[in-house]
Order: C-alpha cells, then structure tokens, then sequence
C-alpha cells in the first residue's frame, strides 16, 4: 500500500481497548473504520484462537522498526505525532540511526488534553498534511490515537497511519519495555502494572474482569462456527 501510494490505518487490539470498546461509542465507531487490527496482546491471541480464529501477536511497539525500514526503503517520509516533544526527538534521532535514508519530516507533540475532534486535531491534520508525510506514527493511547487517526485518514488519502501508543517513548527510552524474557513469559502485563501501578492498576483490573466473559464468548463462537 505505501509503494502503490494507498492510504490505510492500522489499530493495535489488546483487553484494555476491548474494555473500552464495549463502553465508548465513538471509539467503536473508529475501530470499525480501520483497514488494519492487528492483536496487541497476548490474551488477543489467545481467545482468537479459542474462538477458531489463528492469529500472530504484533503488538503496536514492535511495528516501529519494521515500518520505518520499508519507509527508508520507499523513500517515503514519516511523521510522528503525540507523546511529547522530550520523547519524541530522541525517538526520531535514534529511527534515522538505525535506518539510513529514513526521512522523518515532522515530529508534533500536541498540547495537554488533546481533543482528536477538536479544532487543534484539525490544526494538527493541516501540519501532517504540509508536512507530506506518507506514514504517520501516532502516540497519544486509546481512544484519541484511533478516533484521530479516522479524522485524519479521511482528509490524507494516501498516508498510512500506525497507532502505536507507548512505542516510540521506548526507543527514545522515556519508558522502559519490560526485558525480553518478560514477554516470552506472557508476563509484560504484570512488569507494566508494577513499573506504574497507580495509573494502570484500574486499568488492567478492569481487564481481568471481562476476560471470564470473553473467554465463554470466545467458547460459543467456536460453537457457532462448528456448527454452521
């Protein structure tokens, strides 16, 4: 799509949208919109087995660094949009590093508080646009990222849009990912809610409430598709 000059936006699923997906009207309302859902998550991956469904896990942070080795390749510049600008320049110096030839033509950060239906977000899509940018990463966390990049896609055809939350604050180092081991074990999750357990601790609670529904959802689903 990025060599044929097509647009398309890319969400990353794990349990927290899914949370929020049942509760937030417009924020469906976005996701549906998306060409691309890849599974953010290990229990994404699990239940769409479960359901008879066989995916791989691709979680938003670990499509960076592949995207931007296509984007030197094609000669296709890349903005970045969100998080802050003390993350963000670290993150685009360190991209250009390991990808000669990759053109980073904008890096915004928008102010506290962004609105993606606002007239900054409106602002903002005027900045990308200008900017000519064919792959936008965006880093402001669901909903904004995904309602924004919906908003911006229809007024940049061509461009790509990635929402990729934390994932550019862990190039740039102003997060730490948790150590590779941690993830083999399925166990990122828990180093997260450790590392912050103030702000994420509602958060992944909220998460393990649902999973015994969507775990019986998941079974009839199989169910279902069996038996047609």
């Amino acid at each position: 799509m990025i060599a044929n000059g097509k647009g398309f936006t890319v969400a990353t699923l794990n349990l927290d949208h899914v949370v929020k997906l049942r509760s937030n009207a417009s924020f469906r309302s976005a996701y549906a919109k998306h060409s691309h859902i890849t599974a953010d998550g290990n229990p994404i991956v699990w239940l769409s087995r479960l359901s008879g469904v066989d995916v791989e896990l691709i979680p938003g942070s670990e499509l960076i660094e592949p995207v931007a080795k296509i984007a030197a390749e094609q000669g296709a510049t890349v903005a970045l949009f969100g998080s802050t600008i003390e993350a963000l320049e670290p993150a685009a110096e360190a991209l250009q590093s390991r990808f000669p030839g990759l053109e980073i033509a904008a890096v915004l950060s928008p102010p506290m508080g962004f609105d993606p239906s606002s007239a900054d977000a409106l602002g903002a899509i005027e900045d990308l646009k200008s900017s000519g940018a064919r792959i936008v990463f965006l880093a402001l966390g669901a909903p904004k990222q995904e309602e924004f990049a919906i908003h911006a896609a229809s007024q940049m055809p061509s461009t790509g849009f990635f929402s990729i939350g934390a994932g550019l604050d862990f190039i740039s180092g102003a997060q730490t990912r948790a150590p590779r081991w941690v993830r083999r074990l399925a166990l990122e999750w828990l180093w997260r809610l450790l590392s912050s357990p103030i702000r994420l601790g509602r958060r992944y609670f909220a998460c393990i409430v649902i999973l015994p529904r969507l775990f019986v959802e998941a079974l009839r689903s199989r169910k279902g598709s069996a038996a047609t």
